[in-house]
């Protein structure tokens, strides 16, 4: 079939489904959710059997959905509406949620069901982590499903579907919803709204008494006595925030009182006023148990040794490449006969830290910095030729990091990763 992808970005879960239909023999064709006019014109042009929409956050004209089927993909369980479901599952604690495949109409998430997929939520992810794996996983299924049905001259089950899992409506989640009171809110609060605004649209806060937006939160301890809300220190790219009951981590924040209107490592976003705080930066080899900051983790199984680098987004800027090289070099001084780069659980790597250079006083030159920092990497695995290196992609990888694994001896990949090298050209 002509198949019309209408989606307000090519993301992970549009490329994952491209993948998957045009394996299948159908043609795609991408169109940007940009405006109707647009729309429109798109299916003038493309005469497609079917409309998919895998992320929007637009209705899609009436003029469309009239002519053509066009099926939703709405990451909530049945019944449930609105633009903000799987920010309000975490937030509400949900033990078990959904994606469903709707097809449009003049309502808003109200047209008949066409397939649903159901899973467990975990109390650890972020949304964004949530979306790339269990959302990406059940869409894929309930997609290829729905695509079924309808080329075999099917439609949507009936009723029954739609009352089997109850929903409602969620309104679009707003900042208010998403606010800290850092005098008041314990750890697991304050955690649970950063990972349900992660990776966007964060949630807004201050730093050092500046307005920002907040992201990568991890739990953690303290023994200092600090009022709650202080930054009492830093390791690595992340901040340490004190709470009522204990501690966070900040990841990383996106400043609003400057002309750079994205995200970064905190410290990197608030260079002067990080560098003072106490330093607890620490060795790859040991596990605090606090993760942001702890990317690199080593561990290993008698001969066999595995290296975890979960850095956020998969960006990976200079010093994280020198500090992965030393633990590298540290891994391989041991000798070990089998050495496995997991990577992240998100991303294996999406090579260079593009925000970190675009945020550098000389961005060519932070660009050498960066490449040159990622081929030393290269050149520790390419000469390591006493151990047998695996890279193991538990999840998609990009640019640079793409071609990373290939420096390894053996490339293993889980079913449905995503590659983008980029490099096609």
């Amino acid at each position: 079939m002509r198949i019309l992808f209408l989606t307000r970005s090519f993301n992970s879960l549009a490329q994952r489904l491209w993948l998957a239909l045009t394996a299948l023999g159908h043609e795609v064709s991408i169109e940007l959710d940009i405006a109707d006019a647009v729309t429109i014109e798109a299916v003038d042009l493309y005469r497609p059997d079917l409309v998919i929409a895998p992320f929007l956050q637009r209705a899609i004209p009436e003029a469309v959905w009239r002519r053509v089927v066009c099926l939703v993909v709405h990451p909530g369980i049945v019944g449930d509406r609105g633009p903000s479901a799987l920010d309000w599952a975490i937030v509400e604690g949900r033990r078990e949620w959904g994606v469903t495949v709707l097809q449009a109409n003049a309502e808003f998430d109200a047209g008949p069901v066409w397939a649903s997929e159901a899973f467990a939520m975990r109390d650890d992810a972020t949304k964004s982590c949530l979306y790339r794996h269990e959302v990406t996983e059940a869409a894929s299924r309930a997609v290829l499903r729905a695509v079924r049905r309808f080329a075999e001259g099917g439609g949507p089950p009936g009723p029954d579907a739609r009352a089997a899992r109850p929903g409602r409506w969620h309104a679009s989640m707003r900042q208010a919803d998403r606010r800290i009171d850092w005098r008041r809110d314990d750890t697991r609060s304050i955690v649970t709204r950063i990972r349900a605004a992660d990776g966007s649209p964060g949630v807004l806060d201050s730093l050092f008494g500046t307005p920002c937006h907040l992201y990568d939160a991890h739990a953690a301890t303290r023994s200092e006595h600090a009022e709650p809300g202080t930054v009492i220190a830093r390791r690595n790219e992340a901040l340490l925030r004190a709470t009522v009951d204990g501690a966070v981590w900040i990841g990383q924040a996106r400043r609003l009182d400057g002309d750079r209107d994205f995200k970064l490592p905190a410290t990197i976003a608030f260079p002067h006023e990080s560098a003072p705080l106490p330093d607890r930066s620490h060795d790859p080899d040991v596990s605090t148990g606090d993760p942001a900051g702890c990317e690199i983790r080593h561990e290993s199984e008698g001969r066999v040794a595995f290296l975890h680098f979960d850095f956020y987004n998969g960006a990976m800027s200079t010093a994280p490449c020198q500090r992965l090289n030393a633990a590298l070099r540290a891994a391989l001084a041991r000798r070990p006969a089998v050495l496995v780069l997991l990577g992240g659980a998100d991303f294996w790597s999406n090579g260079i830290h593009l925000h970190v250079i675009e945020a550098a006083d000389s961005p060519a030159d932070e660009s050498m910095r960066n490449i040159e920092a990622m081929n030393d990497v290269v050149k520790t695995l390419i000469e390591a030729t006493g151990t047998l290196i695996v890279a193991a992609m538990r999840g998609n990888a990009g640019a640079g990091g793409a071609f990373l694994a290939l420096a390894a001896d053996e490339v293993w990949a889980r079913h449905a990763v995503i590659l983008n090298p980029h490099y096609k050209n």
